[in-house]
């Protein structure tokens, strides 16, 4: 018995357990995304290439070391005996290379490289930035679309109330057939509305789930997110705060330095580079080859001309630099219009919370009357019909303007640079 009961209370146990795994709230979900999502693995992979194509610049600061062999046999014409004779040589040697100077080519390279690197890692808190937002809008929506399927629950229930007072009346001869119709007709549009509104929260779950980059969110409950705080921010203080905090202001400046990095390249292309070399093997007839052979040396190359290639890379440069300079300022007046596009639109959606919750209490005041008349025999069908749409519309209005505020928080923060 006693082994029963310890069973009983661990298996309930387990069940409340897992029935509370099952909650989702808006942190969990945007974490999972952040996690699991290819948008996120694709930027972090595109950081780790340019982490290595970094080192790559920097190689040349080291020496290039390698092993090389060689067989050859011919016949050729030697000047020292005048005649042709059959050669055979193999050999086998170590090479050395270093490069002395090359006056700001490897330390350009090096710069372009990093800065690269900086872009890629704005880049990552883009995608971040981005996935959250769509998280947050996909939540809000489904959030919606659940707030909306039991307001048409209430209004359904509430319209085969009064279909079924309809019948009653017209089995006593107090109501005609045509109020029978119309509570009929009103109780199949709530039936429409419901199948409508449950189809827009399949799709909101599927919407989110992606945006979590899961194929789906199997049995979850959304958990309720705390109340937003109120008001908005000040326009001009998010304002600043945007042109500040905006990764991709930062991925532009990254990338202009990587372009200043290519500049000074190209012009390094006009001066020479200065390396030494060493070797040191063997070279016989025979193999393995047993005599020794070894050489140092300094090389000194200078270009003199290239078919106008070193000009042509520092006009590419200089109108690259050009180009994204204009492509920063443009991408200013972007994130101002969107901090204001956010700010406006959470003001409005904010002030049409307070009018539609005035609404909704007016229109439930309305639809009870008119309910409570017509059940009385007093009121008409088209008379409690329209007072139930009217409530159901409010609801409706109430619910879009609660996440429209939401997913315009969202977007403000965004616009900010939150995540």
């Amino acid at each position: 018995m006693r082994v029963t009961l310890v069973f009983l209370v661990l298996s309930v146990l387990i069940a409340a357990h897992s029935y509370a795994a099952e909650l989702l709230t808006l942190d969990e979900a945007v974490a999972i995304a952040l996690k699991n999502h290819p948008q996120i693995v694709e930027a972090k992979e595109n950081l780790l290439g340019a982490e290595a194509r970094t080192g790559q610049a920097f190689a040349n600061y080291y020496p290039q070391i390698s092993f090389a062999a060689d067989w050859s046999k011919g016949r050729s014409f030697l000047t020292a005996q005048e005649s042709i004779r059959q050669m055979e040589v193999n050999t086998e040697a170590l090479y050395l290379k270093q490069t002395i100077y090359d006056f700001g080519r490897t330390s350009a390279a090096g710069d372009t490289a990093r800065g690269n690197r900086e872009a890629a890692d704005k880049a990552l808190t883009v995608t971040r930035q981005d996935l959250t937002l769509r998280v947050r809008s996909a939540f809000y929506l489904l959030l919606a679309t659940e707030k909306q399927i039991i307001a048409v629950g209430g209004a359904l229930k509430a319209r085969e109330d009064i279909f079924r007072q309809a019948q009653e009346f017209f089995n006593q001869g107090i109501k005609a057939k045509v109020d029978v119709a119309r509570a009929e007709a009103a109780f199949y549009t709530a039936k429409t509305t419901l199948i409508r509104a449950e189809n827009n929260r399949e799709i909101a779950r599927s919407e989110l789930a992606n945006s979590m980059g899961m194929t789906s969110l199997g049995e979850r409950t959304l958990v309720e997110p705390p109340t937003l705080p109120l008001p908005l921010p000040e326009r001009s203080t998010s304002q600043l705060a945007a042109v500040r905090n905006r990764a991709e202001l930062h991925q532009f400046a990254a990338l202009k330095s990587a372009a200043s990095g290519n500049l000074r390249s190209a012009k390094s292309s006009y001066l020479p580079i200065l390396s030494g070399v060493a070797s040191v093997g063997y070279a016989d007839r025979d193999f393995p080859p047993t005599g020794n052979v070894w050489g140092v040396g300094v090389n000194l190359t200078v270009p003199l001309f290239s078919g106008f290639s070193s000009i042509e890379q520092v006009r590419e440069a200089t109108a690259t630099i050009n180009s994204i300079e204009a492509r920063q300022n443009n991408l200013k007046l972007q994130i101002i219009k969107e901090v204001e596009s956010a700010w406006f639109g959470g003001n409005e959606a904010f002030a049409r919370m307070v009018s539609t919750e005035k609404e909704v209490a007016a229109a439930n005041e309305s639809k009870s009357l008119a309910e409570g008349r017509y059940q009385e025999g007093v009121g008409s069908i088209i008379e409690v019909t329209d007072a139930q749409s009217q409530a159901l519309d409010a609801q409706t209005s109430n619910i879009q303007a609660r996440y429209d505020y939401y997913t315009a928080l969202a977007r403000l923060y965004r616009a900010v640079g939150k995540q």
